[in-house]
């Protein structure tokens, strides 16, 4: 037989719990608009707001500046650099310029954990030789004369800037089936120590560097082999760009190049040849600039 306390709670706590749940049923909700978005995988966070850095990272030796544009302040790093051979190889150097003005107007492109760091024109003595201009300049500015446009391949002193590097270097390289000035010694030309300057202060994960015109894009190694992440690396930008991968250059040797220095210091880092001297091939290498993203990017 029950109590009378057990009969009571009997009857009360119905009561109770209809009248929590009328209480619940008509108090206000959070609108679903409010609630926080699910992030998917496919989501990434992005550096919208995030002003970029213009840096005068060196002089050529005629006294142009060589400038860096760096997007994002995320932990890894990339580096892009166009006109190492300065006007000969011209369009590379728009490139570079197209894609500071594509992540000008859309900085939201660059994950939140990555850095992205354009050095345009890392020859500027040897753009000037051929356009007459120091900066920014027009496809149109270009000297169609073919000795002018060779001359600009070098700096101020005939130095081929990408034999000046620190690997395999010697006094006098090659250029297809040409003897070049390498320089006194490894980074002997102000051009090439403030790539190094810049790479040693910003310990970038992986470097791209356009060139023309091979129509490839090559690996990089010094005296102890390819890195694996270098052959990543210019797989995903080969695969989505539609160059030709090309693990080794083989046509002549090659010494004293950037992209042999990065190998050596524990860097990847690959050479994106166009395929002529004439175009950017812009969609072509946005393709692999945004695989490039992807794959670096923040899950």
């Amino acid at each position: 037989m029950r109590s009378p306390l057990t009969k009571l709670f009997a009857v009360v706590f119905p009561l109770i719990a209809l009248y929590a749940g009328v209480v619940a049923f008509n108090s206000p909700k959070k609108a679903v608009s409010e609630l926080p978005p699910l992030k998917t995988v496919q989501q990434k966070e992005t550096q919208k707001d995030i002003a970029p850095k213009k840096q005068v990272i060196g002089a050529s030796l005629g006294g142009r500046n060589i400038e860096s544009y760096t997007y994002g302040t995320g932990t890894t790093r990339l580096l892009f650099v166009g006109g190492v051979h300065g006007g000969y190889e011209w369009n590379s150097v728009l490139l570079a310029y197209q894609f500071i003005e594509y992540l000008d107007a859309n900085p939201g492109i660059v994950p939140a954990n990555l850095t992205v760091s354009v050095i345009p024109s890392a020859n500027p003595d040897g753009v000037y030789a051929v356009v007459g201009k120091e900066g920014r300049f027009a496809a149109s500015d270009v000297s169609v004369n073919k000795t002018i446009l060779a001359s600009g391949r070098f700096n101020k002193r005939d130095v081929d800037l990408n034999r000046n590097f620190d690997c395999k270097w010697k006094p006098e390289g090659v250029w297809q089936a040409k003897k070049v000035s390498a320089g006194a010694k490894p980074f002997s030309e102000p051009e090439t120590v403030a790539i190094r300057d810049f790479v040693l202060a910003n310990e970038p994960d992986a470097v791209i560097f356009w060139h023309s015109a091979a129509n490839a894009v090559y690996a990089s190694e010094c005296t102890n082999g390819i890195l694996p992440e270098t052959l990543a690396l210019m797989n995903a930008y080969a695969q989505a760009s539609g160059y030709a991968p090309v693990s080794s250059f083989d046509s002549y040797e090659v010494t004293g190049d950037a992209e042999g220095w990065l190998a050596s210091i524990g860097i990847p880092a690959i050479t994106v040849e166009l395929k002529t001297h004439e175009t950017i091939e812009w969609e072509r290498n946005f393709s692999g600039i945004k695989t490039l993203l992807r794959y670096y990017g923040k899950e």
